[in-house]
């Protein structure tokens, strides 16, 4: 993707994830910190939104840990480019809005919704063409303008029952 077409990309989702979600910023927190905060927030939902690894390295610090890390993912930087690589298989339209941000110290929190189609195999599970929907939490640390540490829980129940897995 060239710089242009990145940045009117990065300026179109900033500005429609400002408009669905609902932004609570601690009181104690400088404007521009909090703006910086969200903004780097934003870019990581806008990798989970579109799939673009572009997004998650502008993001993320080269030091961040996943301190949830599911089994089977790498640890550091890589570790959610490998998850959407591999999830995206399975639903390749997968959409990610933001709900709900909150600034707190140096953490956002936000409550999240993923929607899609179940449109690839998983775990033994032939695709059905289904729209599958889940939400997650996620809290990042940010520090100097990046994601130094993630903490996240899905809603693996309800994807595991759409995706055919559980009953």
């Amino acid at each position: 993707m060239n710089k242009l077409m990145y940045l009117l990309t990065l300026c179109a989702l900033l500005f429609a994830g400002a408009a669905a979600a609902t932004i609570t910023v601690d009181k104690s927190i400088a404007k521009e910190e909090a703006e910086r905060m969200v903004r780097t927030a934003k870019l990581f939902y806008a990798f989970w939104d579109t799939g673009d690894p572009t997004y998650a390295r502008e993001a993320l610090s080269p030091d961040f840990i996943d301190q949830t890390l599911p089994e089977g993912r790498p640890q550091g930087p890589e570790g959610p480019l490998f998850a959407s690589q591999h999830f995206r298989k399975v639903v390749p339209d997968l959409r990610c809005s933001v709900e709900e941000i909150l600034v707190v110290g140096d953490r956002v929190i936000a409550r999240l919704t993923f929607t899609g189609h179940h449109l690839g195999p998983f775990m033994g599970q032939e695709p059905t063409g289904k729209r599958i929907e889940f939400r997650a939490i996620d809290i990042y640390r940010i520090q100097d303008g990046k994601i130094t540490d993630n903490w996240h829980i899905e809603d693996n129940l309800s994807l595991f029952q759409q995706l055919g897995v559980v009953k």
